[in-house]
């Protein structure tokens, strides 16, 4: 397929479009499975987090975890979703080695919620309204592992729970897909129901994608693609599977129905099995489980808990804060970002400048130290109100812009207050008028030829006697101050 196109771009992209719909799984953040008490901690050894409920022994009945239903719901309220009063579990059959009772406990016919809409950002600076299908709860299945000695089954993961968000067809490229995972995931993890984390299968994304001519208003033959375990992978799936159903088209070869598997080593999706349909699943309500009833009472009290979500948040960012769009948009991320920018704003009126520390050199070391900008971090070394506390001492002149980078290293690595820090490393900003003069003198004494080309008009070297100075003091004079007497003791000579 390769001719020198932009790899970005369909081969056929201009006489045929792609038409995108994704079905994502999400894992909740329950402390224990959806039908019994099992631990849903990751990393455990295979095998040891399982009981009679979750491997489907005979006589042993499921009990609904009232903590999934609330977060299931949140998500469904805040993607704009209509949840039902009444919804109905149902058993979907089909025989894999890691479904150990033969079926899965979903929701088919009459799903927790319906109907909902995610609006997401796109790289041009649109916004696209994505439909929401449904949105409903179901249970994983366990995990095989093929190898050389053969097959190996982890029953740990039957039983975690998970929400299947299904959007409507309404993604026409990759990229519009991969913006919609990234809003979705963003919206999941700022409503904390879903830690999002692909590594550990906590999001896992089936993509259903079809291509037909441009100005056609007809769905052509869908396949799906399974075994996308990165937002990157997404995207080359969709472009491998669209590229090859539009070279299919225009060959003159149908598109078959099926199911495909996405082999990232080698770039490719090959045929799996026919596409099941909903009657090959045989679907029945689940006859151990009562109907799932949430009244309005419960739903509205639900709504009421919402978290002020990432494009909320950022408007009232640039509003509030008097911040840019785009600093608004990097704080407001990550809910955790957010949360600790706000706190340090409170502390310190300076929003700007908490805005530049937090997206600077906060960031920065908190990525070389592997740790997250949070509230609660763990380990904890910067706590909000000691950044605060530095960017009032910087504010105050009692420590200069470079030392206070130096001091912020210093607490991110010991956890220590920045007043001591700065009493330990003797780092005080040096704002004594006759001082620093003297300091200066001693620099444009030893630098005669430099002095001279400064007084022939090369400002340039303005810099240059400023550095100078600062690296005599150590970093700890008044910046603002060696300026000012850089040039006046220049221009006196």
């Amino acid at each position: 397929m390769a001719d020198g196109r932009d790899p970005g771009a369909f081969i056929l992209l201009d006489k045929y479009e792609a038409v995108i719909g994704l079905e994502v799984h999400a894992q909740l953040k329950t402390d224990s499975k959806i039908f019994c008490g099992c631990s849903t901690t990751y990393g455990a050894p295979p095998n040891t987090q399982i009981c009679p409920v979750c491997l489907g022994y005979p006589g042993t009945l499921p009990v609904l975890n009232a903590r999934a239903v609330e977060l299931a719901a949140a998500a469904a309220l805040a993607l704009g979703c209509t949840v039902h009063e009444r919804s109905i579990f149902s058993r979907k059959h089909y025989f894999y080695p890691d479904l150990p009772k033969g079926y899965q406990i979903s929701q088919f016919d009459r799903p927790l919620a319906t109907g909902g809409r995610l609006d997401v950002p796109l790289a041009d600076g649109t916004v696209k309204a994505v439909g929401i299908t449904r949105l409903h709860l179901e249970e994983d299945a366990g995990k095989s592992t093929h190898g050389e000695t053969g097959t190996r089954v982890d029953f740990n993961r039957c039983g975690i729970p998970l929400i299947e968000i299904v959007s409507e067809p309404d993604l026409r490229s990759p990229a519009e897909a991969h913006a919609y995972l990234t809003a979705l995931k963003r919206t999941l993890e700022y409503l904390e129901v879903s830690d999002c984390n692909m590594e550990e299968g906590s999001l896992r994304c089936d993509a259903n994608v079809s291509v037909r001519l441009r100005g056609d208003t007809k769905l052509g033959t869908k396949t799906e693609v399974k075994n996308v375990n990165s937002f990157r992978y997404v995207v080359d799936a969709l472009k491998f599977e669209a590229e090859r159903q539009a070279e299919l088209l225009e060959s003159g070869r149908p598109v078959v129905h099926e199911t495909r598997l996405w082999d990232s080593a080698k770039g490719e999706a090959r045929a799996m099995r026919s596409k099941e349909l909903s009657h090959d699943y045989r679907y029945f309500p689940e006859p151990d489980l009562e109907p799932l009833d949430l009244p309005a009472a419960a739903r509205e009290a639900i709504r009421e808990a919402l978290p002020e979500l990432a494009a909320a948040r950022s408007a009232r960012f640039v509003e509030a804060y008097g911040l840019s769009a785009y600093d608004a948009g990097v704080l407001t991320a990550e809910r955790p970002m957010a949360d600790y920018f706000e706190a340090v704003a409170e502390r310190f009126g300076d929003a700007k400048e908490v805005a530049n520390w937090v997206m600077g050199d906060v960031l920065r070391l908190a990525n070389e130290r592997g740790v997250a900008i949070a509230l609660r971090p763990e380990p904890r070394p910067l706590p909000p109100a000691d950044l605060a506390a530095l960017l009032e001492l910087k504010a105050a002149g009692t420590v200069s812009g470079t030392a206070a980078k130096e001091v912020l290293a210093g607490m991110v690595e010991s956890g220590r207050a920045p007043a001591e820090i700065v009493a330990e490393l003797g780092l005080t900003q040096v704002s004594d008028e006759a001082a620093l003069a003297a300091e200066v003198d001693a620099v444009i004494a030893a630098h005669p030829g430099e002095a001279a080309a400064f007084r022939g008009g090369k400002e340039g070297l303005m810099g240059f006697f400023v550095g100078q100075v600062m690296r005599r003091t150590r970093g700890k004079a008044n910046p603002q101050l060696v300026n000012r007497l850089v040039r006046e003791r220049l221009a006196a000579e």
